[in-house]
Order: structure tokens, then C-alpha cells, then sequence
């Protein structure tokens, strides 16, 4: 493992230097690829000499504590200093370990989310309202921008199905793990005997594919445009504005209703089918390494049940990892950090003792 960090802070200083060279720096194309390795590599470099500062220091220490043998005073700080610095070292092996995982190549990517209403009627609709309004608030506090691409909602006030897309660096590698069925048992607004309802929603996380990624031909579309459909708004049903788009090879359909303009609606739409083929493509091509793995840490399965907020008692849990917290209103208000350092926790430990082909 050393040599191949040691590899790594060389290749680290050798980027450095050309980040001052005028032949890197007069090109902006040049810069920005010299800069993009610079910064991947840097954190596994950074930690080694870390590790290496830290190695030194107990040898150093441990130089002193010979030299000292008939000041016990002076041998009992230098021990102290030696036990941290043992306790240390090992901690920042593992965290080179972790740095010199595989790094999932969609981590950096914006993400398409889907939020669909199950099982619970409009009581699922609404739970999905709540669910949009907590990635919303997440990623506000993260500093991603939301963009809605496609809503159905109901008369009160919930979503049969709403898409969006967060944008900024690192929006995927916090959100993949939110994929799969999100269960809530609560009393619902309409029940007048205060039963508790148990109603589910699921949801799709998609890393946003680039143009180049997915060659769609034109000849295997079918764009159909429609008048827009929902509870209200001044513009719905004047003009077809809203697009339908039918993939005919695999038969996806998209459809975005949320813009005003036929082109944007068209643009939208086409970003989501290019996400979903995208998508499609992945899991066809790991399908099996899916099918050995039993929870979205381990599966990427959408039909299990990961996680249930329970509003009686103000409980989350997460089922993948045994994670319960009761601090319900907390983390509904956009601050779900918490869970998601758990789950990534949980994904490094398993790749780390060999789950992860």
C-alpha cells in the first residue's frame, strides 16, 4: 500500500510543478486537466505525509525516551506523548485506506431525484411533498441549486410524482444513498379517529448523464406535446406546452409539464431520459455485483424499504444499517448529514473488508 501513496504524493509534486509551468498555465484546456488530477490526488497525499509526520514523531520519540532513562519526570511526558502518537498512527492508516478506495465515477455529478407516491394514496402524496421539501432544505444547507423538472400534484397540496435535479459538486455521492422505499406511519390530516396510517414513497436517485454518454437517435423518439394538467396556475391548459417523450427502443417515457416553453419543457425531459438510460445501462452492467449486496450500502435495490420516520414516537430509522434517531422534525427539516455520514461510513467498512468487487 506505501508505495503505491508514495507513487501518489510523487505524481502530487510533480502536478504542483506544472501548475507553474507558462507551457501548462498559457492554456486554459491544460490547466484545468493538470488542476482536476491535482485535486484528486492531493487528499491521498496530503494524509501520507500525514502519516509520515506522525511515524517520525513516535521514532523521535521514542529516540528521547532512551536518552532520558534517569530523568523520570522527563520519561513520564515523553510516554504520554508516545501513547497518542501510537493511538494516531493507526487511525491515519485507515483513513488512507479509505482515500484509496475505488472512487464511484458519478460521486462529482449532479443528481436527478424522482419522488413518487406508493402505497397510502393522498396520504403517500403528501408524505412525498414533505420528503421534496427535505432534500430541498438539504440542499440549500449543502449550497446545491434545486431545479423542479416535472411535478403531478394533488388538490392537497401533495405529489403524485415530482423530479428535480440538485446541482453542485459532490450532489450524488450524498444523495445515491436516499434510493428505495421510504415508509411513514403517522395520523393522517383527514382521519378523525386518530388512527395511525402506515403509507409508503419511493424514491429514485440519478447521477445526470453527459451528451456524450448517451447517443440517442433522433428516429427512435416519439415527442408528443399536451396541454398542462394540475391542480391549478394561470398558464395550465391554454397551451400545449407540456412534452411527452417515448424512448421506442426501451419504451421510457418522460413527460414535463413544469415550464411555461415547449423548448424548455423539451430540454428538461430530454435530460431526464438521458439520466434514466444512463442509468438503465449501469445496472444492466453490475446487475450482478446488485443481486450479491442486501441493502441500498449493499444492493441498490428501489423495491426495499430503507428507511421509516415514524412522527408518534419521533423516531427515523434507517434499516439498512440499524441507524434509529428521534430527532424526526430535525431531519425532515433538511438536516440529514447525519444518516448520510452513516451510510458512507457503513459502504467504506464493507468495500474495506472485501464486500465490494
Amino acid at each position: 500500500m506505501f508505495e503505491k501513496v508514495q507513487a501518489i504524493e510523487d505524481r502530487y509534486e510533480e502536478l504542483a510543478e506544472k501548475l507553474c509551468d507558462p507551457a501548462v498555465t498559457a492554456s486554459a484546456k491544460k490547466y484545468q486537466e493538470v488542476m482536476k488530477e491535482y485535486k484528486a490526488v492531493e487528499p491521498v497525499a496530503l494524509k501520507y505525509r500525514e502519516y509520515k509526520n506522525a511515524e517520525q514523531a513516535l521514532k523521535d520519540a521514542r529516540e528521547m525516551l532512551e536518552e532520558n532513562k534517569n530523568d523520570s519526570e522527563m520519561r513520564e511526558m515523553i510516554a504520554e506523548e508516545i501513547a497518542g502518537l501510537e493511538e494516531t498512527v493507526p487511525v491515519i492508516v485507515s483513513e488512507l485506506k479509505i482515500l484509496l478506495l475505488p472512487k464511484d465515477p458519478n460521486d462529482d455529478r449532479n443528481v436527478i431525484v424522482e419522488i413518487r407516491g406508493g402505497a397510502g394514496g393522498e396520504e403517500a402524496a403528501l408524505f412525498a411533498a414533505v420528503l421534496f421539501r427535505m432534500y430541498s432544505m438539504y440542499a440549500v444547507k449543502r449550497g446545491y441549486g434545486v431545479e423542479v423538472l416535472n411535478a403531478n400534484d394533488t388538490e392537497l397540496g401533495g405529489y403524485k410524482e415530482i423530479s428535480f435535479m440538485l446541482t453542485g459538486q459532490g450532489a450524488y455521492s450524498r444523495l445515491k444513498y436516499e434510493s428505495g422505499v421510504h415508509r411513514v406511519q403517522r395520523v393522517p390530516e383527514t382521519e378523525t379517529q386518530g388512527r395511525i396510517h402506515t403509507s409508503t414513497v419511493t424514491v429514485a436517485v440519478l447521477p445526470e448523464a453527459e451528451d456524450v454518454e448517451v447517443n440517442i437517435d433522433p428516429n427512435d423518439l416519439k415527442i408528443d406535446t399536451f396541454r398542462s394538467s394540475g391542480a391549478g396556475g394561470q398558464h395550465i391548459n391554454k397551451t400545449e406546452s407540456a412534452i411527452r417523450i417515448t424512448h421506442l427502443p426501451t419504451g421510457l417515457v418522460v413527460e414535463c409539464q413544469d415550464e411555461r416553453s415547449q423548448y424548455k419543457n423539451k430540454d428538461k425531459a430530454m435530460k431526464v431520459l438521458r439520466s434514466r438510460l444512463l442509468e438503465a445501462e449501469r445496472e444492466r452492467q453490475h446487475s450482478d455485483v446488485a443481486k450479491q449486496r442486501q441493502s441500498q450500502v449493499g444492493t441498490g435495490d428501489r423495491s426495499e424499504r430503507i428507511r421509516t420516520y415514524n412522527y408518534p414516537q419521533g423516531r427515523v430509522t434507517d434499516h439498512r444499517i440499524g441507524l434509529t434517531l428521534y430527532k424526526i422534525e430535525e431531519i425532515l427539516n433538511g438536516n440529514i448529514d447525519e444518516i448520510v455520514d452513516a451510510l458512507i461510513t457503513a459502504d467504506r467498512a464493507k468495500q474495506l473488508a472485501g464486500g465490494e468487487e
